[in-house]
């Protein structure tokens, strides 16, 4: 394919993930299965060149910055908060679902040895964090809910990886024990060595940086830079990347400036928007040639039905029995444990985010050749993406039957509101301390005033059941943003200032429009009414008069 066509290509690609992912979200449905029918719709048009799956470029080209990208996202509060249950699922369900996956799948599928029966356990064994966060994020589950969810899904590829890699050891030579449990240490530690190591240089090379696109280009490469150097001393990837990333994010706001940090997350935004969609459009892309590979090795269409219906079973009840024996265990166990126990409710919803995605498509063509029945299992593997995928379409129907509570809003509001009045507190007191003699009496009022506004108005009652004085400030203040803007771009019309100055003021002014949505009470629940303006007001006074005639 020459460059031209491929370029093409890509961008058909993009605009078909854009334009499915974009409907899909008007009318409410879930953007990853839908790209994943459409795909498989299109890879059986003739005109629509096969696609092979290279897992090289899927583990070291795609994950690294979903993975980042997710990482950045996540609190290292609620991950330290919630380790025990993390790891309880990342490692300890991952082997289980390796051993219950790999037996069903020896007794089910003819002609496979139990080490390649092995090897197919690991690569459906963990969840997908682009998958959970697709999912996930679209619902509103409890904030412990999706600190364990995301948590597991970040952590677990590490465990399954090293099962896999000894399950294919095992098809290739003889299997050691010793061997295997040494190199999950040295995955574990390498991996975390690596992450470490990697946040805290590039922590300290942030604070010589002054320019936000300096910043942000050493941010593009930074998980390819960990993933790869973990890789080259055997280490995981994965968690070398995880940890870089969330040390990085916890630490950003000591080194990095706003605009870099804006700069940052809109840019990670769009790379995992266009990252985690298209992959589940290439997923689909890919059913052609996977079902070709299938039927050719397959034992037919009924047991095939089976066998897709036994191994999704497996998948579905062993996650189920962990984490319900491990809700009994903390709530049964020691004193420790019954303090960070779970509910009912919350062990079912767990056990119902149980996705699959990238990472088990791409670790299905790290099987060796000499696998048997290899191009079967690979198409098992998508079977297992697709309904899992379906299984997260009824995690809504779930929730709402195990009425979980959502996240409080209005707290959340109330502690963001009290936070910035602390800030603007202490924006003050530092105020207080760098005043000088010089400085002109206006400009120090004008900042003690503004400082003092925010702060009293923050999280305070309205009067009368009015509107909020905040609020007003807010709406009051975005009416004249607008009209700043359009007087700008007035100016910009007829050529009245250069470029660069129009530039400036834009983005002066769009920093403190953003600022505003920040900072402004966001209930959700219960939004304030918006007062009437002055051509509303006539707007309405004009239909009541019709009405009256």
């Amino acid at each position: 394919m020459d460059p031209v066509t491929t370029i093409a290509w890509i961008v058909a690609f993009v605009l078909v993930t854009v334009t499915v992912t974009g409907f899909t979200g008007r009318i409410g449905w879930s953007a990853p299965v839908a790209l994943v029918v459409v795909g498989a719709a299109v890879s059986f048009i003739p005109a629509v060149p096969t696609v092979t799956i290279q897992p090289e470029v899927i583990l070291y080209g795609v994950l690294p910055p979903l993975l980042f990208a997710a990482a950045i996202r996540t609190s290292f509060r609620d991950i330290r908060a919630r380790n025990d249950s993390i790891l309880a699922l990342s490692i300890g369900l991952v082997a289980f679902t390796v051993f219950a996956v790999g037996f069903a799948t020896w007794m089910l599928v003819p002609a496979i040895s139990l080490a390649a029966a092995f090897a197919f356990g690991a690569v459906v064994a963990p969840t997908d964090a682009v998958a959970v966060s697709a999912v996930a994020g679209r619902l509103r589950l409890p904030r412990r809910l999706v600190t364990i969810l995301e948590g597991e899904s970040l952590l677990n590829d590490a465990t399954a990886l090293v099962a896999l890699n000894a399950a294919i050891a095992a098809l290739v030579s003889v299997l050691n024990p010793w061997a295997i449990a040494g190199d999950f240490v040295l995955a574990v530690v390498g991996g975390v060595a690596v992450g470490f190591g990697i946040g805290w240089a590039l922590f300290e090379i942030r604070k010589l940086l002054r320019a936000s696109v300096l910043d942000t280009s050493l941010s593009l490469i930074t998980p390819y830079l960990a993933f790869l150097l973990a890789q080259a001393i055997h280490g995981s990837g994965v968690l070398a990347v995880v940890i870089a990333g969330i040390f990085l994010a916890y630490r950003s706001p000591t080194v990095q400036s706003a605009e870099a940090r804006i700069a940052e997350r809109v840019n990670w935004k769009t790379i995992q928007f266009l990252l985690e969609n298209a992959v589940f459009l290439f997923i689909g892309l890919s059913l052609a040639g996977i079902i070709e590979g299938a039927v050719e090795t397959g034992p037919g269409l009924w047991p095939t039905i089976v066998i897709c219906i036994g191994i999704l079973l497996t998948l579905v009840v062993s996650r189920f029995i962990w984490v319900l024996g491990l809700t009994v265990l903390y709530k049964r166990g020691p004193a420790l444990l019954r303090g960070r126990q779970w509910s009912w409710r919350n062990a079912v919803a767990v056990s119902s985010a149980g996705i699959r995605g990238v990472v088990t498509l791409a670790a299905a063509f790290l099987l060796p050749p000499e696998t048997p029945q290899r191009s079967f299992l690979q198409f098992l593997a998508f079977v297992v993406v697709f309904g899992t995928l379906l299984e997260g379409l009824a995690l809504p129907a779930i929730l709402r039957a195990l009425r979980l509570p959502s996240p409080n809003y209005d707290q959340e509001n109330m502690e963001r509101q009290a936070l910035m009045a602390e800030a603007e507190q202490a924006g003050l007191a530092s105020l207080e301390e760098a005043v000088t003699d010089d400085d002109e009496a206006e400009i120090v009022d004008r900042l003690r005033s503004n400082a003092a506004f925010h702060s009293e108005t923050l999280g305070q009652a309205p009067p009368d059941g009015g509107e909020p004085r905040r609020a007003a400030y807010t709406r009051l203040r975005r009416t004249m943003i607008r009209s700043q803007r359009s007087a700008v771009l007035a100016a910009r019309k007829d050529g009245r200032y250069q470029e660069a100055a129009v530039l400036a003021v834009l983005t002066t002014i769009d920093a403190e429009e953003s600022a505003l949505k920040t900072t402004a009470p966001a209930n959700k629940l219960t939004p304030q009414p918006r007062p009437l303006t002055r051509f509303g007001r006539a707007r309405l006074e004009r239909e009541q008069e019709r009405a009256g005639r």
